[in-house]
């Protein structure tokens, strides 16, 4: 799986485009629209479906601006799950994902597209 575009509120993944938030799983699979409970604030229950098998690597898209907030105690009970939090604008987030895919064998993301 690759990202291979990102830009405000599109993204294309393995040439399919994509304009609402997605998540990735460490099997290569995306579902989207991704929503979260409180809009522009990540909590743990807005990743239930990747704590379900949990990965080693989360990588955190905070959109385009990096308005999307990661609260600590978000950070916190993601560590505390043993998942390793990379939080980054979007842009960078995908780069982050596109290497970390290369090394690593359980790496999910959750990506806000917009804000």
């Amino acid at each position: 799986m690759t990202v291979d575009a990102y830009r405000f509120g599109s993204i294309t993944i393995d040439g399919r485009d994509h304009s609402r938030d997605v998540l990735i799983f460490p099997d290569r699979e995306v579902r989207s629209p991704w929503w979260r409970r409180q809009g522009h604030s990540l909590g743990l229950e807005d990743l239930d479906a990747i704590l379900e098998d949990p990965p080693e690597i989360l990588v955190i898209g905070t959109g385009y601006y990096g308005n999307m907030d990661v609260p600590d105690k978000t950070v916190q009970g993601l560590r505390e799950r043993g998942i390793q939090p990379r939080t980054a604008r979007t842009s960078d987030a995908v780069a982050e994902l596109n290497r970390l895919q290369q090394q690593a064998a359980s790496v999910a993301a959750a990506l806000h597209l917009t804000c």
